[in-house]
């Protein structure tokens, strides 16, 4: 797999990052960045601290630092002010930014592995749409987009309570990307929800002695803590990592559909939230395969896997 991970980085992205750096059978070909959990400003060195820890050399491209129009709100209280959990170890960084920027960087690497390319996006799709508005033929060249993004059921996390936070930071960038792809691959907030690892099996991942797995607690501590005593969740949630390892995995896939998707961008209550058309009443041709039900145990085995390493 030829893979070209977007991602804004905070601690699920990070985790996710881990899940494709770790695989063998993935060349990662470049990891585009931009703002949504934290400002670009930290996105940056998230990302190259990443690649030092693990200790892969993957080009890095930073991208655009806000929504196409609205304001930017971050998510820092839920990834730390760092993006990383407030990660204190970091180490010394060796690796460094590329000239090119993302989004030529996107143009480049589509046409350059045509139809052999898997995109995935971890944040807003900022960048995506941008990449499509200089080069309406760049979905075409794509062969497989996924993106964690969304609500299949209104149940958001944001102050738009029908909206999923990344399409809710740049809900037209959503509008234009899910309009210029023939197809993708959406990973859902409620299927997050539904998919998290009970306490029990995030512990023994934290317990892994690796330098990967002490990075992995490390980062994953605070929003841990969180869940549990602000939410009372019953599991650990992994939304870029559940969307990652369906992408490396699709064997992991239980149960999905194909429907027409897009995004309100009107709405006074509902702007940013994605639009599904389940019964087909829009006549329009379905352009998104959303996952409904995945292998958690699979994706457990996994992140053992990437953290053992």
């Amino acid at each position: 797999m030829k893979l070209i991970i977007d991602t804004d980085a905070g601690v699920d992205d990070a985790q996710a990052i881990m899940l494709a750096l770790a695989d063998p059978a993935v060349e990662v070909l470049g990891i585009t960045t931009l703002t949504g959990n934290v400002h670009i400003r930290m996105v940056n060195p998230n990302v190259l601290t990443i690649l030092e820890i693990m200790r892969r050399d993957v080009p890095v491209y930073a991208g655009i630092d806000r929504p196409l129009i609205q304001e930017w709100e971050d998510a820092a209280e839920f990834h730390g002010g760092d993006g990383l959990g407030n990660f204190q170890d970091r180490p010394a960084l060796t690796r460094s930014l590329e000239n090119e920027r993302a989004v030529p960087a996107l143009l480049r690497l589509s046409r350059e592995h045509e139809g052999e390319l898997t995109l995935i996006a971890l944040g807003p799709l900022t960048n995506i749409a941008a990449a499509v508005r200089l080069d309406p033929d760049f979905p075409t060249r794509v062969k497989q987009f996924v993106f964690m993004g969304g609500t299949i059921a209104a149940h958001g996390n944001t102050p738009i309570v029908t909206a999923e936070y990344n399409i809710f930071t740049d809900p037209e960038a959503a509008y234009i990307t899910l309009d210029a792809f023939p197809r993708s691959t959406m990973l859902s907030w409620e299927t997050t929800l539904a998919h998290g690892f009970p306490w029990d099996k995030f512990n023994r991942l934290c317990a892994i002695d690796t330098v990967n797995g002490r990075f992995f607690k490390a980062i994953s501590q605070a929003t841990a803590e969180r869940l549990q005593r602000d939410f009372q969740r019953p599991a650990y949630l992994l939304p870029d990592p559940l969307a990652m390892a369906i992408t490396l995995q699709p064997g992991l896939i239980r149960g999905s559909g194909d429907f027409y998707t897009t995004v309100e961008l009107n709405g006074r209550s509902t702007r940013g939230q994605t639009v599904i058309d389940y019964n087909g009443i829009s006549g329009k041709a379905p352009n998104v395969t959303i996952i409904q039900s995945l292998d958690t145990d699979g994706v457990y085995e996994m992140f053992v896997r990437a953290l053992s390493g």
